[in-house]
């Protein structure tokens, strides 16, 4: 094959390719896609053929996912394929209503993780990256100028690659993590869960029905095309996967769950799996990094996966372009705030989905105790169900700041009205947004990774507003001051 020379000042040997990222689901199509955006060669390894989607086990975009794509001009559309649900119920009486949320974007979006796929594929295309489908990883070696991967092309042709920088969002058995070596410690949460997608005859009165009763636990959500998906667990049936399950099974499951099974008929599709949590040490080691569902996974309480691993591209993405522009003062501590800034996150999911499958599945007396208990702080004080709301949704993350970075370093930075437009909207351009006072026009801050040409400038519509703002491209603030 021939090799294009990508040689930079921090490598001397050519290279094929900037960036190789393995896995095009949801993680790896939106990095892929801000790479190649921001003018990065970029080649999407994929092992299945084209056109064939993930299974789809996501339903929720949360409201930091939804900002997320709005800075990349998606959202609007992703809108028009689902529905808003204002309320969120987790288990029992205990619901939190999205309608507090201090975003444009103040509910859940229940669609189907192929429709989000489906943009950003297309986003992925526009913007240059080269997709080899049918292709599998089977080893890599990194050296100190870039990562060679063996692959294995369609009709098993043999195929190395080389890039100065390898991501692996190649899901839960990921190929990467195993390459490098890394472990993946956890447990199973649950085990024997069935999924199913039906028809219904009596439609739900809610967009998302979820419930959990006498040891059951069941949840329907819509595909929007009158298919429905079901999940569901029963905790009188543990059986391996390789068990058989058919539709009886799972009608039965929801009428104990639910309390009707909502007339299901024609399933299309049935399986049994089970859901770990896991967690890799280290998001990054040396020029292979880990994002998504190679990096952790958890159950699907609260429906933080896709969205967690979306938000670890965003990321990653502006850091790794940082790096290849050469605009980074300090490239290896850039790229280690990813561990820094994501690995505790990953975490934080864990922790709370874990906890709510298992208060939603609570049996014992001190469990169905402890579950009364925090339905009763999260229904009745407000800055409980507010912290539950920030952590679900994603808008309460912060990173930590940088050194002299101001008070709102590391704070996601909310969408304000600018002279020149919202703020999301103007980071639809990648770069790094610096708000200033109007008549000011500031310098960036020495710790920037970015260039005085490529930030956008903008203007703050309150003339009494004094601050100096420097926003990261993944909408955080990195730097403010007055």
């Amino acid at each position: 094959m021939s090799t294009t020379d990508h040689r930079t000042a921090e490598g001397t040997t050519p290279t094929d390719t900037d960036v190789i990222v393995v896995g095009a689901g949801p993680t790896g199509l939106l990095l892929a896609g801000d790479l190649a955006a921001a003018g990065l060669h970029v080649t999407l390894v994929e092992r299945r053929p084209a056109g064939r989607s993930n299974l789809t086990r996501a339903f929720g975009v949360h409201a930091r996912t939804l900002e997320l794509l709005d800075t990349r001009g998606l959202a609007d559309a992703l809108e028009t394929t689902g529905t808003p649900l204002t309320r969120m119920r987790l288990f029992g009486s205990l619901s939190l209503d999205l309608r507090r949320l201090p975003s444009r974007f103040d509910h859940l979006l229940i669609t189907p993780q192929y429709e989000v796929e489906r943009l950003l594929e297309q986003r992925a295309i526009d913007s240059g990256v080269t997709f080899r489908h049918d292709t599998a990883l089977h080893s890599l070696h990194q050296d100190a100028d870039g990562v060679t991967a063996a692959l294995t092309g369609p009709d098993d042709t043999p195929l190395t690659l080389r890039a100065r920088h390898l991501v692996g969002t190649d899901g839960h058995r990921s190929t990467v993590r195993t390459a490098l070596g890394l472990p993946f410690p956890g447990d199973s949460v649950i085990r024997s869960i069935v999924l199913a997608d039906v028809r219904l005859t009596d439609e739900p009165a809610e967009s998302l029905t979820v419930n959990g009763s006498g040891g059951a636990f069941a949840f329907i959500a819509p595909f929007g095309d009158g298919w429905y998906r079901v999940m569901g667990w029963d905790r009188t049936r543990q059986v391996p996967d390789s068990e058989p399950v058919d539709l009886d099974e799972v009608r039965a499951l929801a009428r104990r769950a639910l309390g009707t099974d909502h007339g299901m008929h024609d399933a299309r599709w049935i399986s049994r799996f089970h859901s770990d949590e896991r967690q890799v040490p280290a998001y990054r080691v040396g020029r292979v990094l880990l994002a998504g569902d190679a990096a952790h996974i958890h159950s699907p309480a609260g429906g933080q996966g896709m969205n967690t691993g979306l938000q670890d591209a965003a990321n990653l993405s502006w850091k790794l372009i940082a790096v290849h522009r050469g605009d980074a003062p300090d490239p290896e501590a850039l790229l280690d705030s990813y561990q820094a800034e994501r690995h505790p996150v990953g975490a934080m999911v864990l922790r709370s989905s874990g906890a709510l499958i298992r208060l939603a599945m609570a049996h014992t007396p001190a469990t169905r105790a402890l579950r009364a208990l925090a339905t009763t702080a999260l229904n009745t004080f407000r800055p409980a169900s507010a912290k539950a709301l920030g952590m679900i949704s994603g808008l309460g993350i912060a990173y930590a700041p940088v050194p002299g970075g101001g008070r709102t370093s590391g704070r996601r930075a909310p969408d304000v009205p600018l002279r020149e437009g919202r703020l999301h909207a103007l980071l639809r351009t990648g770069e790094f947004v610096l708000i200033a006072p109007e008549g000011v026009t500031p310098a960036l801050p020495p710790l920037a990774p970015t260039t005085a040409d490529r930030a956008v400038r903008a203007t703050w519509t309150d003339p009494a507003r004094r601050t100096t703002t420097l926003v990261r491209p993944d909408g955080y603030v990195l730097w403010s001051s007055r």
